[in-house]
């Protein structure tokens, strides 16, 4: 056996912590947090789509294609429940409810494609902040 082929091995290696029910359910999750077409609650309805005074934003893009937020399980609690589940679940430790988030390893566990929706739910929630490239949680409001 030469010494490329366990290399060749460690390539097509999946990640089986990828596959835990509470990481499957969490990517689930972000693909169902938004609804197709922008968003049609009396406020947006109102201002004919215009979002700029709002502290969260309602409508999104993903691939092109507008995108509301349902806010009926979307609150920052709700994310919260689902990503403290998913990061248990894939790295054996607590989240911890503020600071910094560790992106490398919040990427890992999420669905590449699923990234965009990610970070829109996590400031879209009023779960986490984004400044200067890093992702906080934020504390909630009881």
């Amino acid at each position: 056996m030469s010494a490329e082929q366990p290399m060749t091995a460690d390539l097509f290696e999946v990640d089986k912590r990828l596959s835990l029910k509470p990481v499957t359910d969490f990517n689930g999750y972000l693909r169902s947090a938004f609804g197709d077409g922008p968003c049609t609650c009396h406020r947006c309805t109102e201002n004919s789509g215009e979002q700029t005074d709002y502290s969260h934003l309602h409508t999104f893009e993903f691939d092109g294609k507008p995108s509301h937020r349902r806010f009926a399980s979307t609150a920052a609690s709700d994310v919260l429940q689902k990503l403290k589940k998913a990061w248990l679940s894939y790295t054996q430790a607590e989240l911890q409810s503020l600071g910094l988030i560790d992106l490398d390893t919040l990427k890992t566990f999420t669905d590449d494609a699923l990234h965009p929706r990610l970070f829109a739910l996590l400031g879209a929630s009023g779960l986490a902040r984004e400044e200067d490239g890093q992702w906080h949680l934020q504390a909630l409001a009881d």
